[in-house]
């Protein structure tokens, strides 16, 4: 009888409390708020607050440990006019939607951003669009948030005049998913998180890095897509990442990369593809890693070893059709590479077990040369190149004469 009752007791207080909870409306005209502030500052805790369509010119919108939800009908704008953030928030259990936000202000001195987050906890921002930003989600001391479903894009004309578009500081078990970053510094930026998860963005255009994150452990990307960003993704100083099923296309330059991997210890490489890159994978004192069947398709070079790298397992991948499809400098430092498909193996499998009974060795003389003389690139293709090639086959003198797939595969890995 007494458990009934306090179970009777607490359905009455909840559904009084969600009796309470309002919704706020937010217009020109006809409504009871004409200001988002004005609404915020009104609202309590469980409260919606709903912006109907128009443009909005405010700034430094305020949301200090209210629990609220703030969601806009199509064709609602906020317009900062470049006077600062859109929205700077302290709070927990919040969302903000379907909202637009333009117009951020640039600024040398100070990381301004459409919505800046400090120390929130179980919060949502979903489909918002973001135009003309310079900061698009400013993210510190945050955790348990999701990022879905935006549209972000800047329009500075440098790196010192742009800045990221979803950049976490410090925060972690976030998911970010779904979201397209283009025309920015770096898409996406992540310093100081752990057990955050990104999953299926598109971030391309951007004017250094599509992904650029470091001192980060334990994060997982999965089917995203980098393109054509002027530097790649570069990725430092971190344990424990997992890279799976993600694109990495079209990122060209001197000083360009797919991926560029330094000091990243015991993660995992699999079932992504490195197509028309500069180089697909840069590799700089990465150790204990596992790159498992993944693509390398036309690339300058598919691989590219720098610095002291150990105890790394390339197995079951695919290199097709690249310029070099390994650069390496230094020992083998028990790096494996056995059981890969490589497009320029010529040998033969006698018996049909599947593997070339010839061993395959991916590093060419004339990378060597490349490496020693970068001017000596304008040799590539020449009879003379495959002449040299060729010997250096034969009998290794200058390459790393233990650096060799024992078993190539003869076929291409399907996955």
């Amino acid at each position: 009888m007494k458990i009934n009752f306090i179970l009777f007791f607490f359905i009455i207080v909840s559904v009084a409390s969600h009796a309470q909870n309002r919704t706020l409306n937010v217009c020109a005209q006809d409504c009871e708020f004409s200001s988002i502030q004005t609404a915020v500052d009104q609202a309590k805790p469980g409260d919606s607050i709903f912006i109907k369509k128009g443009i909005y010119k405010e700034h430094d919108i305020f949301i200090d440990q209210k629990s609220i939800h703030l969601y806009g009908e199509k064709g609602s704008i906020v317009d900062i006019d470049h006077k600062g953030y859109g929205f700077k928030v302290e709070a927990s259990d919040f969302s903000i939607t379907n909202l637009s936000i333009k117009n951020v202000e640039v600024s040398y001195t100070s990381d301004y951003a459409a919505i800046y987050l400090f120390k929130c906890f179980d919060f949502k921002l979903k489909n918002i669009t973001l135009e003309k930003a310079f900061f698009g989600f400013l993210i510190e001391k945050s955790k348990d948030g999701v990022v879905e479903q935006n549209d972000i894009s800047g329009t500075g004309q440098s790196e010192a005049s742009s800045g990221n578009a979803i950049h976490l500081w410090n925060s972690k078990e976030m998911t970010i998913r779904d979201n397209e970053v283009y025309d920015m510094r770096d898409g996406i930026y992540i310093e100081f998180g752990g057990d955050n998860v990104f999953e299926n963005n598109y971030s391309h255009d951007n004017m250094r890095y599509g992904l650029h994150f470091m001192f980060s452990d334990d994060n997982r990307y999965s089917y995203n897509t980098f393109q054509n960003n002027s530097a790649g993704v570069a990725v430092m100083f971190s344990k424990r990442i997992e890279m799976n099923h993600n694109v990495f296309k079209k990122n060209w330059g001197t000083a360009s990369y797919g991926l560029l991997l330094k000091e990243i210890n015991d993660g995992k490489i699999y079932n992504n593809t490195f197509e028309n890159n500069t180089i697909g994978i840069t590799a700089d004192g990465s150790t204990r890693m596992v790159y498992r069947e993944n693509d390398f398709i036309n690339n300058g070079y598919a691989v590219k070893f720098v610095g002291g790298s150990y105890q790394n397992d390339f197995s079951r991948n695919n290199f097709l059709y690249n310029n070099f499809d390994l650069s390496y400098s230094g020992g083998l430092n028990n790096n494996s590479f056995d059981t890969n498909y490589w497009s320029d193996y010529t040998g033969y499998d006698l018996d049909k077990d599947g593997y070339g009974d010839v061993p395959y060795r991916p590093v060419k003389l004339f990378s060597y040369l490349v490496n020693q003389t970068p001017e000596s690139i304008i040799l590539l293709r020449s009879l003379f190149i495959d002449i040299i090639n060729f010997s250096e086959k034969v009998t290794p003198v200058f390459t790393p004469e233990n650096l060799v797939d024992y078993q190539p595969l003869m076929h291409e890995v399907q996955w």
